[in-house]
């Protein structure tokens, strides 16, 4: 049997996870008072409502070697093989635990590969590697096309507010509140496995543009399906998905909710779209 393991940074509710035959590991997210997870959706909610009245922003930790060396070794004794997915190397160390823990096990039967991605792209592949197993297809097949896949992965996200990066120390206190006072919405991409500015767009309906300017340069295959994302705010994620499969003609598009691992730094309304380009 092939094990197809991903983290919580892919935003896989573990319920969703068990469905499809996928195994997920956990990067910690810690706030002050206690741990948290995320079961099912309804859990991402709690995250930004606990978010939100906390004075300090959660601590977050990588998977540990251990956590994938369990894995690893419970598959060798069942004579499983194991495809891993991880959230992006540039964003975490848990690339580096899963090679580690591949390393301790001295198991043949294991491909790790490192997404490059986070959140609904990460999520894209991962569903993707199932679709294909239960195709029949075999490790050694699947890997080389996510290898392929994940340099062809487009993701960009409009945080509604600078708070959370200051809170995190990521902007200076006095640029998230000039931020708040113009209303100024950062646009950011992921590119080559890291977050980079796109700029900043004045109000939502100005960043809206700004991740359609992004999705028309970077040319979306119509024949892969569109990601959404948001954080807290379903309506609004769902709004962003529907004027744009409007304005694109898409035929196959999805919203899901952004948990801790990227919603503790972006900040609850911060809508996203992730897609294959060709």
């Amino acid at each position: 049997m092939l094990r197809i393991v991903t983290d919580t940074g892919s935003d896989i509710p573990y319920l969703n996870a068990a469905a499809s035959g996928v195994e997920i590991v956990e990067l910690g997210i810690q706030f002050e008072e206690f741990p948290y997870d995320f079961r099912n959706d309804t859990d991402f909610g709690v995250f930004y409502d606990n978010l939100t009245r906390s004075k300090k922003l959660p601590t977050t930790s990588q998977v540990t070697p251990g956590q994938y060396l369990d894995i690893f070794e419970d598959a060798m004794k069942k004579g499983d093989e194991v495809l891993v997915i991880t959230l992006s190397g540039k964003l975490s160390g848990t690339y580096e635990s899963a090679i580690i823990a591949q390393e301790m096990s001295g198991y043949g039967g294991i491909t790790v590969i490192d997404s490059n991605s986070c959140t609904v792209t990460q999520r894209l592949l991962a569903e993707h590697a199932v679709k294909l197993r239960d195709e029949g297809q075999d490790r050694a097949a699947i890997a080389e096309v996510l290898e392929r896949l994940k340099d062809r992965l487009g993701f960009a996200v409009m945080l509604d507010t600078l708070t959370y990066l200051k809170k995190g120390g990521r902007v200076p206190a006095t640029m998230a509140l000039l931020g708040e006072v113009l209303n100024m919405k950062p646009i950011v991409a992921l590119l080559n496995g890291k977050p980079e500015p796109l700029g900043r767009a004045r109000g939502i309906e100005a960043g809206k543009t700004a991740l359609w300017r992004y999705f028309e340069e970077s040319g979306h295959d119509p024949d892969w399906p569109v990601y959404f994302g948001y954080t807290k705010d379903r309506a609004r994620g769902e709004a962003f998905m529907q004027e744009t499969k409007a304005k694109y003609g898409l035929k196959d598009s999805r919203l899901f909710p952004v948990g801790g691992a990227i919603g503790t730094h972006a900040g609850p309304g911060a809508f996203a779209i992730g897609f294959v380009k060709k």
